[in-house]
């Protein structure tokens, strides 16, 4: 770049960062003065007089409170207001922007030059020295080439004729680099920042967002966006964008509190926890499936991730499981409550500690009684008012029941008095009047927790419809379709009703339990929540997809993954693009697909994209690094050693190093051997930890989704990873890697490795 234009973009930077000085100490002063004029409404509370002489007094009173009162809650606001600002200021003075855009509008007579950076910063209120990159002028940065661009307003489609497209490094307030581009990033500018270490949080990508990851930012048409990208495509950094660009088009609208993510684990939501403060946002909600589940079913162990994960790797396991998260499912359900809303639906006894109240039958009685046109949550409510009705006609013959006589011979001197009150509020006319009080007294103790279970349909029995669900489905469900039988069918109904008296759940099965609950119910989920992001998708069944949806009735749904790396669903997620057309049906579906990927370095990405045997699919970019190396070791005790040599080399140049087992058990076994050998690293075998820079070992199934330096599989084999139900497992570990991955493989090179052209990899054999 010439030295000229250099200079001259640094005199405006500096003009820039001189004025965003004058505005920090201008918001210093005004917080000072804020926090002067806060403390002096606070010393004029000592003015305010509580006068109660008279009417008129209580509301003089009652009013200068409330003053003083709005005066604290104005100044606050205030303080707050200013507070915020100067923290934006100060994030914005090192790099107030990172590119300029020269463009003339089609109805403008002057071209236009604007900078753009994480935030807008204003000289006054209509000079804007830097625009804000979620602005609807920017995405003309990230949309097109030089020439005439398209770009969306509140007030529609213009259409801008764009001459020079301009970026910039900056270190220190000062530009070290300055490219022009056609394109939306130079090459020079990715690659700068892909070359870098990986650390422990993700950071923001608007410097380098390109063309088509803006397309999944900026979308406010689909009711369903489905990104499917390649294992480090940027498919995740552009959908958190996409959160702090929907709270900035939707500002006063939508808050971060009714946006919610779901991750595929907890570690993963520390790893991208600083994304959205770091572009000035609040934190959406972020959870896992398990997390939501469980919070739903509070008294419920909900199948971890752990146990998910080896559990599911039996194949007829995975039969059934693929049987319970179908989208058949959901109609199977809404089938099976059709039939309850008809007959067979029982109720639990509605008692108090030992006596029964209103019997189930009884209850059974009501709700049957009803219109048939009656759905099931209708006739629930139905019911609810009926008991309530019953419950007072009982509380009148109750009192002279047995149970009640027994109470009342079993009251202390202390508990009499404290039904009653004290001596002076209790005086009858005879004992026979004092014994009906404390009858009464008793039955309307004993009644209240009795219409909160009213109310709350506790009379309802969830474990035994669901368990009825499943018998109903014996006899009612097509097996054939899914390679069922009967007997197989059978044996997982014993399995999960077995669990269930353990107080234990899958995850199919807590979705299935939980949707059939809200069906009978009437539960509507949560309406306030208006974007819903799910990432790992391929990993999530349609019937907990289903599930989800449901809970969130008035959301938008942005759902990103990969098929490729479906660990769980293996290959039934390559329908998953069709049941989600199935399940949002005569709704806006779009479907945008990143082959491009910018993780790893060409030689690691074409390796991995050689796993699956689909290498035109997926497309490297140009970052040029080492080939991977595979070391073939004949048993497990060399295989120790060349881990510990691994390790020892790769610490050295590497901020991050990951050694990934398949299991927990493998990755205990490695922790411990490192620590012996005087190699701190972070063992993270709980989804609750948090993710470190350094040396860690993380079992596979905690791995997706993250990216580390340099990564070491260890005892890789046929009898580890089966070449045809496994590809997709290793494919994942391995695009873990940034810029090196070592592989070690005991005993017969594993099939997985045999298939890859030998060309793409490095060997190195130890005997």
């Amino acid at each position: 770049m010439n030295d000229d234009i250099k200079l001259q973009e640094q005199s405006h930077l500096q003009e820039v960062i001189d004025e965003i000085k004058n505005q920090i100490k201008k918001s210093e002063q005004e917080i000072k003065s804020d926090q002067s004029k806060l403390k002096d409404i606070d010393d004029a509370w000592s003015d305010v007089r509580f006068k109660q002489g008279d009417y008129n007094a209580i509301v003089e009173t009652a009013s200068s409170i409330r003053q003083q009162q709005q005066q604290i809650q104005q100044r606050e606001n205030a303080l707050n207001s200013s507070e915020r600002r100067l923290e934006t200021l100060n994030k914005q003075i090192d790099k107030p922007y990172f590119a300029r855009i020269d463009f003339k509008d089609e109805d403008a007579e002057n071209k236009e030059t604007i900078y753009i950076g994480i935030s807008s910063f204003a000289k006054s209120s209509d000079e804007y020295m830097v625009y804000d990159w979620r602005a609807p002028i920017s995405s003309i940065y990230y949309d097109g080439q030089l020439g005439n661009v398209e770009y969306q307003t509140p007030t529609g489609t213009k259409v801008a004729n764009v001459n020079l497209k301009r970026q910039f490094q900056i270190e220190d307030r000062q530009i070290t680099s300055v490219f022009d581009t056609e394109e939306t990033i130079g090459d020079q500018l990715l690659l700068d920042a892909l070359s870098h270490n990986s650390s422990a949080k993700m950071k923001s990508i608007v410097t380098t967002i390109q063309r088509e990851q803006n397309q999944i930012i900026r979308d406010t048409d689909s009711d369903l966006l489905f990104v499917q990208g390649a294992a480090g495509s940027g498919k995740t950094a552009a959908v958190l964008q996409r959160v702090a660009y929907l709270l900035y088009r939707f500002r006063g609208n939508v808050n971060a509190g009714q946006v919610i993510m779901f991750s595929p684990n907890q570690l993963f939501n520390d790893y991208v926890n600083q994304v959205l403060p770091e572009l000035g946002e609040q934190n959406m909600v972020q959870m896992t499936f398990y997390q939501f589940v469980n919070y739903r079913l509070p008294k419920i162990a909900v199948q971890s991730l752990a146990n998910r994960f080896e559990v599911d790797n039996n194949k007829e396991h995975r039969k059934i499981e693929h049987f319970k998260g179908d989208l058949k499912m959901v109609d199977y359900i809404n089938q099976f409550i059709e039939h309850l809303s008809k007959t067979g639906l029982t109720f639990r006894n509605l008692k108090t500690a030992d006596h029964v109240v209103i019997s189930g039958d009884e209850i059974k009685d009501i709700y049957y009684s009803f219109h048939d046109g009656y759905t099931v949550f209708q006739r629930l409510d139905g019911t609810k008012t009926e008991l309530s009705k019953l419950l007072n006609k009982r509380y009148a013959q109750e009192l002279d029941a047995p149970w009640v006589e027994e109470a009342i011979q079993l009251l202390t001197t202390a508990e009499i008095t404290q039904l009653l009150g004290d001596s002076n509020n209790r005086e009858f006319d005879s004992e026979e009047k004092e014994k009906r009080q404390l009858a009464k007294k008793i039955v309307k103790q004993a009644f209240q927790p009795i219409e909160k279970r009213i109310q709350r349909a506790s009379f309802l029995n969830p474990n035994q419809i669901f368990t009825d669900f499943f018998v109903w489905l014996l006899d009612n469900a097509d097996l054939q379709e899914f390679n069922l039988s009967r007997e197989e069918l059978e044996d997982s109904l014993k399995t999960s009703v077995a669990n269930l008296k353990k107080k234990q759940l899958s995850t199919n099965d807590s979705a299935i339990y939980l949707y059939l609950y809200d069906l009978i119910t009437g539960r509507h989920g949560q309406n306030d929540i208006r974007f819903v992001f799910i990432d790992e998708v391929q990993d999530y069944t349609p019937l907990q997809l289903a599930f989800l949806k449901h809970s969130f009735p008035k959301a938008r749904y942005t759902l990103l993954g990969d098929l490729n790396q479906a660990i769980f669903t293996g290959d039934e997620a390559s329908n998953l693009e069709n049941e989600l057309k199935s399940l949002f049906e005569n709704q806006t579906v779009r479907t945008i697909k990143l082959n491009q990927t910018y993780r790893s370095t060409q030689q690691i990405s074409d390796f991995s994209s050689a796993i699956l045997g689909n290498t035109d699919q997926i497309v490297s970019f140009e970052r040029s690094g080492e080939l991977p190396t595979v070391y073939e070791v004949p048993n497990t005790r060399i295989e120790r050693d060349v881990l510990l040599e691994l390790v020892n080399e790769l610490e050295q140049d590497n901020a991050t190093v990951a050694v990934i087992p398949k299991d927990e058990i493998q990755a205990r076994q490695i922790h411990e051997l490192l620590e012996a050998a005087e190699l701190p690293n972070n063992l993270i075998i709980s989804e609750n930890q948090r993710l470190t820079t350094g040396l860690i070992v993380v079992p596979s199934y905690l791995a997706k989704g993250l990216e580390f330096d340099a990564v070491i599989l260890p005892n890789v084999s046929d009898a580890q990873y089966d070449p045809k139900e496994e590809k997709r497992l290793f494919y994942t570990l391995t695009s873990r890697a940034m810029h090196d991955l070592r592989i070690i493989n005991v005993g017969q090179m594993a099939q997985l490795i045999q298939k890859i052209d030998s060309k793409l990899y490095k060997e190195k054999k130890y005997e």
